[in-house]
């Protein structure tokens, strides 16, 4: 790892009698993309006004760069925000809105043209900058708000949900897009989100908030195939889950007998000191289904269900199984021309490889307003 831009140690935000954020320690790196991902209320963006100066933590020290800017207001930490609104100003054209800082700092005129003119060309917006805010595109003021953020060459910069207000297809092309500036000018980003994917997509590591806690930090292929907690493995996709004893241990490997009998294996090493009680998941795009007929194959944890839903979504075959002890399941089949020769109301039986199974800590009930995310 490199330098350390941003760290947190013991942070935290009282709102009244609100707990937003509850004794965070965090490392983010010189030069990562890193998120902060998690639902509504789940304390992500306080984090980041407190990182940026515009709240003032409870407790706990904020460090940039190595220095302590806790108690610093925000004109003097060498940070930077682009926010959902864009917050462009209407009366000013393009090149007076990405030049609005240096002319604040007296920057020269020429070094005001040309880092302008820098800033715009990497955001490709390049010959657009008489126009005014209203003559452009939701994207198109995405980008000069981030040119205006980029141009003044901040040590960090906060983007705080920034691609909320576009539509789907222009969101995914921004992402890309951000991922490329944010490589070619190497400065960090600390990324507030409550999309998975989006956060997936840019990311280096992301942090899983969830009621002022960081629930896992790890980079998303890690939180996605190897999910510390049960509200995690729930958040990044959809996980199925089922409780069991562990019976054994054996090379490298551990026994699972889960709710309605069946023996499943999972790697040893994924239990981390869990009690013989467990919670163990595989995701639906892993499972293998097919009609429940003869012996299962050797080397391949099984469980039994009967189908309840069949439905194709173009790329894919999704189905609905009810599984044992009244758990539901859900298996995604890759679309390679026909699906599984099942139907509903079949018994049908689901096949995983062991090394995909994983065991999470489980978490309290999810809230209504969490579910809705």
């Amino acid at each position: 790892m490199g330098e350390t831009d941003v760290r947190l140690d013991q942070v935290t935000k009282r709102f009244g009698d609100v707990l937003a954020v509850d004794d965070l320690t965090l490392q983010i790196d010189q030069g990562e993309f890193f998120s902060l991902l998690g639902p509504s209320g789940c304390g992500k963006t306080t984090t980041l006004r407190m990182i940026g100066g515009f709240e003032d933590p409870t407790a706990g020290v904020i460090h940039l760069g190595g220095k302590d800017v806790t108690n610093l207001p925000p004109y003097r930490r060498n940070v930077n925000t682009v926010f959902q609104s864009y917050a462009l100003f209407p009366h000013l054209d393009v090149f007076e809105n990405v030049a609005f800082g240096l002319r604040r700092h007296h920057v020269d005129r020429q070094e005001i043209k040309r880092r302008v003119g820098e800033s715009l060309t990497l955001v490709d917006m390049p010959g657009l900058e008489r126009r005014k805010p209203g003559q452009l595109s939701g994207g198109q003021q995405q980008r000069v708000a981030l040119a205006r953020a980029l141009v003044n060459e901040p040590k960090l910069l906060l983007l705080d949900e920034p691609l909320g207000a576009l539509d789907l297809k222009l969101r995914k092309q921004m992402q890309l897009e951000l991922k490329r500036i944010q490589k070619d000018v190497g400065i960090t980003f600390l990324y507030v989100t409550h999309d998975q994917e989006e956060a997936m997509t840019m990311s280096n590591r992301l942090a899983v908030m969830r009621h002022g806690k960081i629930e896992q930090i790890a980079t998303p292929e890690e939180v996605y195939e190897h999910p510390a907690t049960e509200f995690v493995a729930g958040f990044l996709g959809a996980s199925n889950l089922l409780e069991g004893e562990v019976k054994s241990r054996h090379a490298g490997v551990a026994d699972v007998v889960v709710e309605g009998g069946s023996t499943v294996t999972v790697p040893d090493a994924s239990l981390n000191g869990s009690e013989s009680r467990v919670k163990i998941g595989v995701r639906p795009e892993k499972i293998r289904l097919e009609e429940d007929e003869g012996e299962p194959p050797s080397g391949w944890n099984s469980v039994r269900g009967v189908l309840q839903i069949a439905t194709f979504v173009g790329v894919s075959h999704q189905y609905t199984v009810d599984g044992p002890a009244g758990t539901t399941l859900t298996v995604y089949a890759q679309n390679l021309g026909s699906g599984a020769n099942v139907a509903p109301g079949d018994r049908v039986r689901l096949l995983w490889r062991p090394e995909h199974t994983f065991v999470v800590r489980p978490s309290e009930p999810l809230a209504e307003w969490e579910e809705e995310q």
